[in-house]
């Protein structure tokens, strides 16, 4: 049993390494992303933040990193989690379906200039895609943090940053530490870090 499990750790890490390698190549669309973000937040917009499960999760750990802080002490910035709200989430889910779970809340809590980061590991999630569909619609700007081939989300987004994996694990390390990436690059462009 211990040999298996170290097998795990030790091929699950190489797994890891290979993907973190590879994401230099993300460099042009993360900066793009940081930058829809800086402008969004620098005329009083918001970031709303939508996935499910790991992604729902992710989703409001980088929000909580905007409305408390990222690195040091400094004002919070606008940023909410579709995912959090029980009431909402099983309200519209019940009367519209769960394909609207998200894409209501940004019919009644998006404005023209707020941003959504619309995070999954395929690309796939009908939900997110019908959130950034009324997103765009609605002249929201929409982020993707994607896996595989991106999916149809791809094609959804004003910025796609698609990590290159089939493992869901391993997107979700990445989408993290991209989330973390931007979350430093838009205190430093608004002067808060």
């Amino acid at each position: 049993m211990a040999a298996e499990n170290g097998d795990l750790l030790s091929s699950g890490l190489e797994e890891h390494l290979e993907v973190f390698r590879q994401l230099g190549a993300l460099a042009q669309g993360i900066r793009q992303a940081a930058g829809v973000l800086v402008a969004s937040l620098s005329q009083g917009g918001k970031l709303m933040l939508c996935g499910n499960g790991g992604s729902a999760a992710d989703s409001q750990h980088l929000a909580a990193e905007l409305t408390g802080r990222f690195v040091k002490d400094r004002r919070p910035l606008a940023a909410v989690a579709l995912s959090t709200d029980t009431s909402a989430l099983t309200c519209i889910g019940n009367d519209y379906g769960f394909d609207e779970v998200f894409a209501r809340q940004v019919t009644g809590l998006g404005r023209k200039g707020d941003c959504l980061l619309a995070i999954s590991t395929s690309g796939n999630s009908r939900n997110v895609a019908r959130a950034a569909e009324t997103a765009r619609v609605a002249g929201i700007r929409v982020i993707g943090l994607l896996g595989r081939d991106g999916g149809v989300l791809r094609g959804l987004c004003d910025v796609a940053i698609v990590v290159p994996s089939a493992t869901t694990a391993r997107i979700q390390e990445a989408h993290i530490f991209i989330g973390h990436t931007l979350c430093a690059m838009v205190e430093e462009a608004l002067g808060l870090a």
